[in-house]
């Protein structure tokens, strides 16, 4: 069995500082958490849309990763990410299809890699940070103005919510899934 007590410490790793380092630990247990709420998914399974619900788990996790890109943009660019042409591609799943087109039919591996790519441009950036940046103000949104620490902070823990929909959402399959086979096994039963 492999050692995860790396995962359930906060244990800053080089080459990030110590409050910066001890934020990127949460994220990647927050993200571990995510990874294995989604296991095994298929493309029905992240697509479907329970009643009840209005979001699938697929759209779910592509939210995830624009919420990365977007205070990536915000945070490292210092602009607000929905005037530029670089968050363009991700407003459907920024907004959960309002404003743009909703996440469908990609594979469990298409939104994983997304949510690496988002994730490791976020680290890399992070990596060139000191603690004291942490506390340097947001500008270029509006009057949106939040220090860099509350900003990924709540990157985090956005991810952490929609992760606890993700659970949620995955029960409600598997209990349609039951529903249906005992529905099944009863008509096969009257013929």
């Amino acid at each position: 069995m492999p050692d995860t007590s790396s995962l359930i410490r906060i244990e800053v790793q080089p080459p990030y500082t110590p409050q910066i380092g001890a934020l990127v630990q949460m994220m990647r247990y927050a993200r571990m958490t995510t990874l294995q709420a989604v296991k095994g998914m298929t493309v029905a399974e992240l697509d479907a849309i329970p009643p009840g619900f209005s979001n699938s788990v697929g759209m779910l996790l592509a939210h995830i990763a624009a919420v990365d890109r977007m205070y990536h943009i915000f945070s490292f660019q210092g602009v607000n990410p929905y005037s530029t042409d670089d968050f363009r591609p991700y407003l459907g799943a920024i907004s959960f299809g309002k404003r743009g087109e909703r996440v469908t039919g990609r594979s469990l591996e298409e939104l994983l890699a997304e949510l690496e790519s988002s994730r490791a441009a976020t680290l890399a950036e992070l990596a060139k940070r000191d603690d004291a940046w942490l506390s340097t103000i947001l500008t270029g949104w509006d009057d949106f103005q939040p220090d860099q620490h509350w900003a990924w902070f709540h990157v985090m823990e956005d991810e952490l919510s929609h992760r606890g929909q993700i659970r949620i959402l995955r029960k409600a399959l598997a209990q349609i899934a039951q529903e249906k086979e005992a529905l099944q096994q009863k008509l096969t039963a009257q013929e």
